[in-house]
């Protein structure tokens, strides 16, 4: 990663560009996905209040002013009448076909009926008229006003989710650019790491221009009217303003660098996204497609929703961090004294359902990785296994309700569904829980005697009590969603409701101290008292993470483009001698995955090239891809790229990192490498397990 953390900003006018309108869309965002349910409830509570069932007056009739009839109730029906006869008589009863077609003679008696009709449809439009004026009071004009805005800001965001992602996007990209914080091998230290990084940021940023514009050429010469064409234009706008930042960047290193540096370990601290973006552009390039990279990135334009929601669990993450949740919790526990290797279990079971409500494991590193990793250290373990314990934090809870990543998947693929899943998840959490305590326990390297329960349990229920408040509150949002919005907790609503479960919680934990006071928090979770600091400060980390997670994820789009078209895929056999070949085969290819991309652009990847190969083996589908998220779970564990390992690194923070090595240089293999094999270990087995053990029971 490229910094511990991104440079946050007191109120300077980068900040106002920067973190207040991204406040702005990240709550745009809420406001749209709440929209459809509270319009609804709008419209419902419209009608009790200013619907008149006596009079047939409804609600949605008063949302405008009407419109006068323009017809007259006070008509003369005998003039009428006449006149029409007039009328018909004038045509003489010929036409220009010899009469062929010519109308029956006109009845005086029929005509009267009609008009005695329209003037009785008349009197009813205009007496409903003078109802509908009457039912139109000062306080309904206000309320229909509130109604009818939320109504066109709810739809035109709807319209426009892929304009409000770009906007996030560009305003996060352009911020994360400017911090230094986009995510790298290792994090930019020395004057040269910095030098290099924004060279390669310059070119990279300048090939993306080219391609968007190349992507445009095409698309205004194809004859074929531009259905968005402002996608283009804010892409171009982005890339263009972070080429020039890059550009400035060369000349202008940050006063914390230090001098000197070599260029392989300069290499390293170069921004993934730009690495993809130059392999990317050159591969294209080479095969005459300039466009390309262009045009799988806009991948993201069709999964907007998706990426809207992972902006929305980013921002959830970083508010968890500025609340006292997680620490609340660990005070349940530490009455019992458990050795740092029962504690770091506890802390994995209790991890992985905010892991699954944050979308990806990644998200959940972000956010509780600084205070799990100093727990686990405070109790008694190493700072090796405490990294292990971090970097596994989030890898468990992937396959739990309501996970983002598994609602993609079912989006994707129609040979499966998120109950389905789910149901299975669940198991795999079980068995992956289980074997990460056995192995702690083989880890072990001290006996630790846990406190009695007669000490312990009296401790532990005294420190329930201030987690009561926040249960309570957590249960009121949720039931306020299910009964006033009829909007159950699910995998399609959380994106919603857990940001507003958590900034009421911020709001709740920040009022019960004193504003006034200087903050004072722990530093290794940067929790502030104040409100407002607290959610500019998760606000400003939100923008850093977004602008580096979702560009790592845009060009991860362009890199499965490259894989597609380098015909890699092609050598891939489609025959297998038997299901326990191909199992294996697709279990090595799904941890190759899982070690270069991330979770979403493979999950992209995979749903459209070796999903198919997996379901013609004969593999069942929801086997197939619980099985890959346990690899692509191994992959964000290993080297080259190693994402969560990468995330815990920028959390914990480069001197944690070296003192963790420093303490074990001289001690044995497994020691000096603890934080990656602990986590590798374990889900390895998982993985063989998930994989193969399906098979035997079924008789393959």
């Amino acid at each position: 990663m490229q910094s511990a953390k991104p440079v946050l900003l007191n109120r300077s006018a980068g900040e106002w560009l920067s973190s207040l309108p991204m406040f702005m869309l990240l709550l745009l965002t809420l406001v749209i996905g709440t929209g459809e349910m509270f319009h609804g409830q709008l419209l419902r509570m419209g009608e009790k209040l200013y619907g008149d069932p006596s009079s047939g007056i409804q609600y949605f009739m008063l949302r405008a002013d009407p419109s006068q009839p323009s017809c007259d109730p006070n008509m003369n029906v005998d003039a009428e009448v006449a006149k029409r006869l007039a009328s018909t008589a004038g045509t003489g009863g010929a036409d220009d076909f010899g009469g062929l077609f010519s109308a029956t003679p006109a009845d005086p008696a029929a005509i009267r009926e009609s008009v005695l009709t329209s003037l009785q449809q008349c009197k009813e439009k205009h007496s409903m008229y003078q109802k509908i004026v009457q039912h139109i009071t000062p306080g309904l004009r206000v309320y229909r006003g509130f109604e009818t805005a939320f109504f066109w800001l709810f739809h035109f965001g709807m319209d426009n989710r892929p304009l409000l992602l770009l906007l996030i996007v560009l305003i996060a990209s352009l911020t994360t650019t400017l911090a230094h914080h986009h995510i790298g091998l290792r994090p930019a230290h020395t004057y040269l790491d910095f030098k290099m990084q924004s060279l390669f940021m310059t070119i990279a940023n300048a090939l993306l221009v080219v391609a968007c514009v190349s992507h445009l050429e095409v698309d205004l010469h194809s004859g074929v009217p531009i259905d968005k064409p402002w996608i283009f234009y804010v892409w171009i706008t982005m890339f263009s303003g972070q080429t020039l930042l890059s550009f400035f960047q060369i000349f202008r290193v940050p006063a914390r660098a230090v001098p000197g540096g070599s260029i392989g370990k300069s290499l390293l601290a170069v921004p993934l996204y730009s690495m993809m973006a130059i392999l990317g552009s050159v591969f294209f390039m080479l095969h005459g497609d300039r466009p390309a990279l262009s045009i799988y990135m806009n991948q993201m334009m069709d999964l907007s929703s998706i990426f809207l929601n992972l902006s929305l669990y980013i921002w959830t993450g970083m508010l968890l961090k500025q609340s006292k949740v997680v620490d609340l919790f660990l005070d349940i526990l530490r009455p019992w004294k458990f050795s740092p290797e029962m504690l770091t279990y506890m802390i994995l079971l209790a991890a992985a359902v905010p892991t699954a409500y944050t979308g990806a494991s990644g998200i959940f590193v972000i956010a509780a990785g600084p205070l799990i990793y100093h727990e686990v250290k405070n109790s008694g373990g190493s700072r090796q296994f405490a990294l292990a314990a971090t970097a596994m934090s989030g890898s468990l809870g992937v396959v739990l309700r309501p996970c983002l990543l598994v609602v993609l998947i079912a989006a994707l693929n129609k040979e499966v569904t998120t109950s389905a899943l789910f149901h299975w998840g669940f198991w795999v959490f079980i068995l992956t829980s289980t074997l990460f305590f056995i192995v702690s326990q083989m880890h072990r390297q001290r006996k630790v005697r846990i406190e009695r329960a007669s000490v312990a349990i009296p401790g532990m229920l005294r420190n329930c009590v201030p987690v009561m408040p926040y249960i309570v509150i957590i249960g009121l949002v949720v039931l306020s969603y299910h009964f006033l919005l009829d909007t159950p907790l699910n995998e399609f609503t959380a994106p919603v409701i857990m940001p507003i479960i958590m900034l009421v919680l911020v709001i709740f934990d920040k009022l019960r101290h004193n504003p006034a006071a200087v903050d004072t928090p722990r530093k290794q979770h940067s929790r502030r008292t104040h409100l407002e600091r607290a959610i500019r400060h998760a606000t400003n980390e939100t923008t850093g993470h977004i602008g580096a997670l979702i560009m790592l994820m845009a060009l991860s789009l362009s890199m499965g483009g490259v894989v597609e078209r380098s015909g890699i895929m092609d050598l891939a056999p489609t025959h297998f001698p038997n299901i326990w070949v191909a199992m294996s085969f697709l279990v090595v290819t799904k941890v190759l995955v899982g070690m270069v991309m991330d979770p979403f652009g493979a999950v992209i990847l995979v749903s459209s090239t070796l999903a198919p190969i997996a379901y013609k083996a004969g593999i069942d589908p929801v086997h197939f891809w619980m099985m890959v998220l346990v690899a692509f779970e191994l992959g964000y564990l290993l080297p080259p790229v190693a994402l969560n390992q990468l995330l815990t690194r920028q959390v914990v923070g480069e001197d944690e990192i070296e003192k963790a090595d420093a303490e074990v240089r001289n001690l044995r293999f497994f020691r000096r490498y603890e934080r990656w094999i602990v986590p590798v270990v374990v889900m390895f087995i998982g993985l063989m397990i998930v994989a193969f053990v399906p098979l035997l029971m079924i008789g393959h």
